[in-house]
């Protein structure tokens, strides 16, 4: 059987919508986070990979699982990150916890509900913060607006990608009661532009998801690390920017993705902010976040 890696689809760091171990993250971190990276990575390409079928995809998924946990060194991305866990006393349950939602995302394409969506959520997109955490040895009182963060970035995600999802993978995450709300259906993803029923449904989902930005907006001050408080403080206000692409863009027709050149200017500019943020609460003694 070949590896993983060989079903690779050639997505990596770079790719991303928001900073992946960027250099604003301590340089004895980032290989702990980019090995973590990798090995979602590649569970996330099997998961999409468009001539597996569901039970090999099932299947691979379990032996990225069991390599992780040593049972064999047959997946290297399995073995670097089993290394880097064993190297730093790190549990693997935040891995195991997106390869839940891998396997999810094989065997279910529907979400019924906001709730069933963010019940997703709570092992396809908090776990990579909380990894990230970990690493730096902050306290789980952080995970609140953490879970928040990443929750309103999977959501972006999703409704960036809503037509292609449907589209390549007959995969849906607005969830049916949204689309029920506005007299549409999943068929309305595979027109070329999106009919005032579905605009005000994405519309309706990125308002939710900037309420869990709302959430998330102490979560950098929290973070006791300078430097990674920096770059959640840049994922923040890129998060801000794409929801308010959301708002006002058609997904299916218009761009809802920033350019790298707007990500590095909005990226630095949210870091630049988080920083004054951070030494400010740092310097007033009544502070709940001092440490």
């Amino acid at each position: 059987m070949t590896t993983a890696a060989d079903l690779r689809s050639g997505k990596g760091s770079g790719d991303e919508n928001f900073p992946v171990a960027s250099r604003l993250i301590a340089p004895r971190h980032r290989p702990a986070i980019l090995a973590f990276y990798e090995f979602v990575r590649v569970a996330d390409d099997i998961a999409d990979h468009a001539d597996l079928e569901a039970g090999e995809k099932l299947a691979r998924l379990d032996r990225l699982e069991e390599a992780l946990l040593g049972h064999h060194d047959e997946e290297p991305e399995g073995v670097r990150l089993r290394g880097v866990l064993r190297e730093r006393a790190l549990s693997p349950v935040h891995a195991q916890h997106l390869l839940r939602a891998f396997r999810q995302d094989v065997t279910k394409l529907r979400y019924e509900t906001w709730d069933d969506l963010i019940d997703y959520c709570r092992y396809s997109a908090m776990p990579v913060g909380r990894f990230v955490l970990d690493v730096h040895g902050e306290s789980q009182a952080t995970w609140p607006a953490n879970d928040a963060l990443c929750a309103a970035l999977q959501v972006i995600n999703h409704l960036q990608d809503c037509a292609k999802d449907y589209r390549a993978l007959d995969r849906v995450y607005i969830p049916a009661d949204a689309l029920e709300k506005y007299g549409i259906t999943v068929e309305a993803l595979a027109e070329p532009s999106a009919s005032p029923g579905l605009l005000a449904c994405v519309q309706d989902l990125a308002a939710h998801s900037a309420l869990l930005l709302e959430d998330s907006r102490t979560f950098s001050a929290q973070i006791g690390d300078r430097r990674l408080a920096m770059e959640v403080a840049a994922i923040q206000a890129l998060a801000d920017r794409l929801i308010s692409l959301l708002l006002t863009r058609d997904p299916l027709s218009e761009r809802v993705h920033l350019s790298k050149s707007q990500m590095l200017f909005v990226g630095l500019a949210g870091a630049a902010g988080g920083l004054v943020r951070w030494l400010i609460t740092r310097a007033t003694p009544s502070s709940v976040y001092a440490r």
